[in-house]
């Protein structure tokens, strides 16, 4: 399963990286007020969503663009076809494909790619996180101060009163600095390999965060809610190592 996962995103990559010169102004819809998507975001997913079909046709699939289709909820597989939609419009290239399996209400295979960068990541429950094959782990830094987080702005984008600016600037004064990607699939990746020390967001979906979770949680990071709990990504959703994951939540109150 995990070597079809893997041949899907290479596959998805070659079309985003084929097509993202190629879009015009025709290619692009709003879907709400700054929520964008690109015609290469819906071809994406139908691709994804067509060999997942081929190959297990009764598993269940959510996906960004296309919604739920049904099937076996037991084994669902959830796509995000492009995160980071705005960076790749905008010929940039922090953006990623994102899939995860759940069965049974776990995670069990995960991949963010970002073509762009060449950074395939991968995670199997039990069997660790990987970037281009490698083994990779969260960092071990453990105090605000010398810690570099990621965080985004998809609250702001969807004109929620109660927005991720509170918690900003609580902080990033108290820590080394800060990171913006535009694609929290990639954030969390990156939190996974030690890149970044720690992530947080509001107003996100389960395709935002499904296989940054597996990749967190096999590299030896947790994933938690705004109170520590498990509400994520409805409350929230903090991910780092547990000592700077406990060091980060008092200033999500």
């Amino acid at each position: 399963m995990l070597d079809f996962l893997l041949a899907q995103m290479k596959a998805a990559g070659e079309i985003c990286t084929a097509e993202q010169q190629q879009l015009v102004d025709g290619d692009i819809e709003h879907k709400s007020g700054k929520e964008i998507v690109t015609r290469v975001d819906r071809q994406v997913e139908r691709f994804l969503r067509e060999r997942i079909n081929e190959t297990y046709p009764d598993h269940g699939i959510i996906g960004e663009e296309d919604g739920t289709t049904k099937g076996d909820a037991r084994c669902c597989w959830i796509i995000d076809p492009i995160d980071g939609t705005t960076s790749y419009l905008f010929g940039q290239s922090y953006y990623s494909i994102s899939v995860a399996l759940r069965v049974d209400g776990a995670y069990t295979v995960a991949s963010v790619y970002a073509p762009a960068l060449g950074q395939l990541f991968h995670a199997e429950r039990g069997c660790g996180a990987f970037l281009n094959g490698s083994p990779i782990s969260v960092s071990k830094r453990v105090k605000l101060e010398e810690a570099v987080l990621s965080t985004g702005f998809a609250c702001l984008r969807s004109g929620w009163e109660h927005n991720n600016l509170t918690y900003f600037n609580r902080l990033v004064p108290r820590i080394l600095d800060i990171r913006r990607c535009g694609s929290a699939a990639i954030d969390m990746a990156y939190v996974a390999c030690g890149k970044y020390d720690g992530f947080w967001e509001l107003n996100l979906n389960i395709y935002d965060i499904a296989a940054g979770v597996l990749l967190i949680e096999e590299a030896g990071g947790v994933v938690c809610d705004f109170r520590g709990g498990y509400a994520y990504p409805e409350e929230g959703i903090v991910a780092a190592n547990k000592e700077l994951t406990a060091a980060i939540l008092p200033w999500l109150e």
